[in-house]
């Protein structure tokens, strides 16, 4: 019945907003000022490849996760086993990651979501608190430390000058999917507040994968004085959340919505307490000189049982970031500089517990005797410094260079053995540099070239033999990277085009090797090259009085290849990148009508991935449809109301929405490559909002 009701809601929608009216969207693309770099400029000017989503493209989703919203975003791959199980990767970077995201940074407002070993999780950042995300393919930014792949920055939304509101939404769908929110914002002529509490529901479409996640969000700016700014930000998550793994090929064709057997047998989950504070100032001196300072705290405080053992965990990280700007005139032409300082110290303790679920079947997982207690730190600084020169009115140059410094060090507490305590370990002083050129040919066409140097350091688990003890003689990685670009609107700016070529060439290659089911040793293992083709398309097709229609299109075609990749007695040389699509393109078409109707739509289809470093395995090309419909309306002329319906995977394409590169099958149990996407699933949702 609900599927029902729900296609034919999609189909009224989509019929109506054919004879709506619309008003013209005159604001392109390449005229967006980036916020996340230390000196401003406009999209079109900028001498790389950065990707824009604004609150428009988040709403074309279901609200729920970023996946399909990232995944549009050409070079830029997100896996999503479940809602807590994902992997992002930039141009192939971290693409070999067991569980997670790393070597790629990401802020929120300017505080790192990224620990103090590389580990990168954004999806407890509720969408409803995001104005717009801007994505920095490659080691191209100078002023955010350990990122080889990439930097991806969240900006917290911001209540509309002069306006107050309080709103209400309500999402639900398929698999016991429920959303509930309650937002409310404030804003005058000096203060700026929002604030929203979510509480997400899921029962998952595969056994032992309910979910629940509950977050708090406030956001506020207040200008203290004619050249200041006080900000605030501050978020609170409470996750719990069952995990089904991943299986076998067998289970995956013939029984999708299985969940490992150890996983479910354990009822294994994740849980955790999550805490985010910052606040910053912001002060203008002069016309030349002005600073940006902030200071942040995280805190994290997780269970997590597990067949194989139960993990007990803190996190907890302190830091202080902090850029001065000039701005004047340099040999008569106009430069801006711009240098600073990011400080991190992090403390990261567990406890490990063995796992008796097997004694008492049924039970779920019980907590035996403690076996395993660690402490650790990890800090690092990063110093930088970045210039632009206006060489000419068509003729811009952006020049930078960054330091870091990383320590780790750790201490067994259940030996209870000072002597056993480790010096802190330094991966030395690591220099990055960049250097980039954006020339205008025309009006509103750019071409742009850079070359940068980026890095990535090993975690702490990779810098550990078997035996505990520290490996110094691991390395980070490191890579060059080179670009040649093209942005550039047409037709009286209703089409507008990127196109990127690029290739980056790392060494000290590091892998995981997998010694056990929780355990994995770091090696220097050689080098690999990423190089690719980006582009993207975005065509107003049709300007009416009562509609707009905009298709758009974008891929990446890749080459990523291991150059030289030895692992023990095995050769991977020349080898494809294992995780990673050699190809991956997006088309869409979205539908807006002044009336308030709206349809989206989006098409993706995902190149057959290697699952293994020997290519000997691979997952299927797939195809993904998802579709949209929004319509908007007010009640009583203060109310502002609308309903949506939507239908995600509308093909039922089978696929493995989230691998598990060089998974090892123990024993007699064959590797557990795959977690399975959700088959066709739908949802509906409303919200009510009082403006004012």
């Amino acid at each position: 019945m609900f599927k029902n009701r729900l296609s034919f809601l999609l189909f009224l929608c989509s019929i109506a907003a054919v004879f709506g009216q619309i008003k013209k969207d005159t604001i392109t693309l390449s005229e967006i000022t980036l916020k996340g770099s230390p000196i401003k400029n406009v999209l079109q000017n900028v001498a790389t490849s950065v990707s824009v989503i604004t609150t428009a493209d988040i709403n074309k989703s279901d609200g729920i996760i970023l996946t399909p919203v990232f995944n549009k975003i050409p070079g830029v791959t997100m896996q999503q086993g479940a809602l807590n199980t994902n992997r992002i990767t930039i141009r192939g970077i971290g693409a070999r990651s067991q569980f997670g995201t790393n070597k790629i940074k990401a802020y929120f407002d300017g505080i790192p979501l990224t620990s103090g070993e590389g580990e990168t999780t954004i999806d407890d950042i509720d969408l409803a608190a995001i104005e717009k995300i801007e994505i920095i393919k490659g080691p191209n930014s100078t002023s955010f430390g350990s990122g080889l792949g990439g930097v991806i920055q969240l900006f917290s939304r911001e209540t509309p000058l002069l306006e107050s509101f309080g709103k209400s939404t309500v999402t639900f769908g398929s698999f016991g999917l429920l959303q509930q929110r309650l937002s409310a914002g404030y804003s005058d002529s000096k203060t700026n507040v929002f604030t929203s509490y979510t509480d997400l529901e899921s029962d998952g479409f595969r056994a032992n994968s309910s979910y629940n996640r509950k977050s708090f969000n406030l956001h506020g700016n207040q200008k203290i004085s004619s050249k200041g700014d006080l900000s605030f930000v501050g978020t609170f998550t409470r996750l719990k959340a069952f995990i089904p793994s991943s299986i076998n090929e067998t289970d995956f064709k013939n029984n999708p919505e299985k969940a490992a057997a150890t996983w479910a047998a354990a009822q294994g989950f994740e849980s955790y307490d999550k805490y985010m504070l910052g606040l910053g100032y912001d002060h203008q001196f002069s016309e030349k000189w002005s600073i940006q300072t902030s200071v942040f705290s995280n805190f994290k405080d997780a269970y997590e049982p597990r067949p194989f053992d139960i993990l007990d965990d803190n996190t907890s990280s302190v830091g202080f970031r902090s850029n001065v700007n000039y701005k004047d005139r340099l040999f008569s032409l106009p430069f801006e500089l711009s240098f600073g300082t990011e400080l991190l110290t992090e403390k990261y303790n567990y406890t490990l517990y063995r796992n008796l679920y097997q004694s008492q079947p049924g039970q779920g997982s019980i907590q035996g005797d403690e076996f395993s207690s660690i402490m650790q730190n990890r800090n690092y600084t990063n110093y930088f410094l970045q210039m632009e020169f206006w060489i000419s009115e068509k003729l811009h140059l952006e020049t930078g260079m960054a330091l870091n410094t990383t320590k780790y060090s750790l201490e067994d507490v259940f030996e209870n053995n000072s002597s056993d305590q480790k010096m802190p370990f330094t991966f030395g002083n690591v220099w990055s540099p960049r250097v980039g050129l954006s020339y205008q040919v025309s009006k509103g066409k750019n071409i742009f070239t850079s070359v940068s140097k980026g890095f990535s350091v090993p975690s702490v688990a990779e810098t550990l033999t078997p035996e505990g003890q520290i490996n110094t003689d691991l390395k980070p990685e490191i890579g060059w990277n080179y670009e040649l670009g093209f942005k550039g609107n047409w037709l009286e700016n209703k089409v507008y085009t990127e196109v990127t070529f690029y290739t980056t060439q790392i060494k000290n290659l590091l892998v995981a090797r997998r010694t056990a089911n929780d355990q994995f040793v770091g090696i220097n293992a050689g080098s690999s090259s990423h190089s690719g083709l980006e582009f993207l398309v975005n065509y107003r097709l049709l300007e009416r009085t009562q509609f707009q229609i905009t298709p758009y299109f974008s891929g990446a075609v890749n080459d990523f290849k291991f150059k030289e990749f030895l692992d023990g007695n095995s050769d991977f040389s020349g080898n494809q990148l294992t995780g990673v699509p050699e190809k991956q393109f997006n088309f869409g078409v979205d539908l807006n009508t002044k009336k308030g109707f709206s349809v989206n739509t989006s098409f993706r289809t995902m190149s057959k991935i290697p699952l293994n470093d020997s290519n000997t395995k691979y997952s299927e090309r797939y195809s993904l449809l998802d579709i949209k419909t929004t319509y908007v309306f007010t009640i009583l002329k203060v109310l502002k109301t609308e309903l949506n319906a939507g239908i995600n995977n509308a093909l039922d394409t089978k696929y493995a929405a989230n691998i598990l590169p060089n998974a090892v099958g123990f024993g007699s149990a064959a590797p557990r490559y795959f977690y399975p996407g959700n088959p066709v699933n739908y949802y509906g949702g409303f919200s009510v909002a009082y403006v004012f």
